[in-house]
Parts: structure tokens; C-alpha cells; sequence
């Protein structure tokens, strides 16, 4: 079973329960297009995380993200689409 998603730049996605949120962050040239992977843990009284940017080819059609894999069905500088495996 696969589940399609779309996101536009900025918009956030939990990939599974256990599992990292990510975030569309646009492209950066024609060629690359860059996806936040963010962390987030809580803690009584207070919540902490930290995220880093992934680059990929635009060509680069399956990737795996927190053991998640994801294949990328379109990428443009507005948004992305892909489905989750």
C-alpha cells in the first residue's frame, strides 16, 4: 500500500508514527532540490528538536529518509510529489 503526498515549499509531513517530520525547502538550482528531515523530542515542560537540509539530483527518483522510503514522482521549484512505499 502507498500513500501519495504533495507538499509545496514550506509545508511539513510526519513520514510515520516513530518517525521524522519532513519539509519541502524548494530548489536551490535546476538540477537539485532540497528536503528538511527535522527531529523533534519532548520532554516535560519543554520541546527541543533540531533538522538538517538533504540536497538530491532532480534525476534522483527514490530515496529513504528515517528508513522510510520514498519514491518522487515530480519535483518543481513550487512543489513536490512523491509516494511513500
Amino acid at each position: 500500500m502507498s500513500e501519495h503526498v504533495v507538499l509545496s515549499v514550506g509545508q511539513d509531513f510526519h513520514l510515520r508514527r516513530g518517525k521524522d517530520h519532513i519539509i519541502y525547502a524548494e530548489m536551490p538550482s535546476d538540477s537539485v532540490y532540497s528536503i528538511v528531515q527535522r527531529k523533534r523530542q519532548f520532554v516535560p515542560y519543554a520541546a527541543w528538536g533540531y533538522a538538517w537540509n538533504m540536497f538530491y539530483p532532480r534525476i534522483q527518483q527514490n530515496i529513504t529518509i528515517d528508513g522510510v522510503d520514498i519514491s518522487v514522482e515530480n519535483v518543481t521549484p513550487e512543489e513536490i510529489r512523491f509516494r511513500l512505499e
